[in-house]
């Protein structure tokens, strides 16, 4: 009786292979980066108030690394320097991107959304240093409600906005990145507390290599991965917060194709890298960063009337509406630039109401504003949490019933009452209905 024959086992079999890439296609998702960093943040929330809270306290505050290397940190430390530099680096690429090739490339196409990010990051910081004037501490949190969380707000305008004008959302996006680009210029400038000028040298030499590489088209994991790794740490030394390394890094991606590829290195990376930064790094950053404990109603309500509660939320809910909108009405009446024709003034309201939601770089920026051991860093992620909140349901209900209207204007567009191919609009013919209407 002969044995039947050894079969070697593979690791990454072609099936499991296509697999991870159906799962990776997944996470590529805005609706479904948006629910897992939710979903991150609605769990951090109960563990921190269950009876298992202890827990969730000894996990996120436990220390690893190397000391030697200044790399001795906590998990959340970990969580918010190591894996947002992913999340930054996936920004920076866009950012480059957008820049070169994208909206941002023209400047009077560009102009208004521009503006307008700056608009909503000035008055949301001015209401918060109006409402806490006079208290020095609290005024190092002015810039937590200038961020908008672009992976949460492009979500939430996906989930509810299905028949809303393309321009809306590219009017989203193209805000959402230069506020990125602001919030970065304000970590990098505005919290760092002591420059270690050496490291901060030191840390051009990977970067140089990197970049060189990557113009040579070099996409080799081993040689890119390393260098971005050193990269981070002698950032991360230099006192200047660590994301800003995966932003540089980003923003040394070429993004412009050459004869014979058919994608960008700019685009390679980012469709490599936005599964892991929308899968795992954010979704782990909000587990915990967005743990907070309430104290029961009592200290829930002590919390959100705290003036530093009061000038984050102000910022986010009416700081970034008012901001983006009178700064876009400003711009359109005043100088040459124009809305898009499809776009109207309340599509607009709604958009400036929706970038209310500063998630991820808003807690990051009040982790920086107030550091471990401060009480006022409870209170920042519940006002964050709550604005935020606050902002994605008001947005909600003003786009819900946008989108009601242009799904109207669809299906009457779209009507083909005979089946015959060509919509009846374009051949002049009215239902009795819009007749009747």
């Amino acid at each position: 009786m002969s044995n039947p024959p050894h079969t070697k086992t593979k690791l990454f079999s072609r099936t499991s292979w296509s697999e991870w890439k159906r799962v990776a296609d997944i996470l590529r998702q805005e609706t479904v980066g948006g629910m897992l960093l939710l979903a991150g943040a609605v769990v951090a929330l109960i563990w921190a108030n269950s009876p298992l809270s202890d827990s969730y306290t000894a996990v996120r505050d436990f220390t690893i690394g190397p000391h030697a290397l200044h790399l001795d940190l906590s998990v959340s430390q970990w969580a918010a320097d190591g894996l947002l530099a992913i999340f930054f680096f996936v920004v920076g690429v866009e950012l480059k991107r957008e820049f070169v090739v994208g909206d941002l490339r023209d400047p009077r196409r560009a102009a208004i959304p521009i503006v307008a990010a700056v608009g909503g990051v000035i008055l949301p910081a001015l209401i918060y240093v109006l409402v806490n004037l006079g208290d020095a501490s609290a005024l190092r949190g002015w810039a937590i409600p200038t961020a908008t969380d672009i992976a949460f707000a492009v979500a939430v305008l996906a989930v509810i906005g299905r028949f809303l004008p393309s321009a809306l959302r590219m009017f989203l996006l193209t805000l959402a990145v230069v506020d990125d680009l602001i919030a970065i210029c304000i970590i990098a400038v505005f919290y760092t507390e002591e420059l270690s000028v050496v490291p901060l040298l030191l840390a051009l030499v990977p970067l140089a290599v990197f970049t060189l590489l990557v113009q040579r088209r070099v996409r080799s994991w081993w040689l890119l991965i390393p260098l971005g790794l050193v990269t981070w740490a002698l950032v991360h030394a230099s006192g200047i917060h660590a994301t800003v390394a995966g932003v540089l890094l980003g923003f040394a991606v070429p993004a412009l194709k050459r004869e014979g590829e058919a994608v960008s290195v700019a685009e390679h990376f980012e469709h490599r890298w936005r599964p892991i930064s929308a899968g795992v790094a954010v979704p782990i950053f909000a587990l915990f960063a967005a743990g907070v404990a309430f104290g029961g109603l009592d200290g829930l309500a002590s919390a959100l009337t705290d003036p530093v509660a009061i000038g984050i939320m102000a910022g986010l809910v009416l700081g970034k509406a008012v901001g983006i909108f009178g700064t876009t009405f400003l711009m359109s009446r005043f100088t040459r630039a124009e809305l898009d024709s499809d776009v109207a003034w309340v599509d607009v309201f709604g958009i400036a109401v929706l970038a209310g939601i500063g998630f991820t770089v808003s807690l990051l920026v009040g982790d920086l504003s107030f550091g471990e051991g401060d009480e006022r860093g409870e209170t920042v992620k519940i006002a964050v949490l709550f604005g935020s909140l606050l902002a994605a349901l008001i947005a909600s209900v003003v786009l819900r019933m946008r989108n009601r209207h242009y799904r109207k204007i669809h299906e009457k567009e779209t009507r083909d009452a005979d089946r015959d191919g060509i919509p009846d609009i374009y051949q002049g013919r009215d239902s009795s209905e819009d007749r009747l209407a």
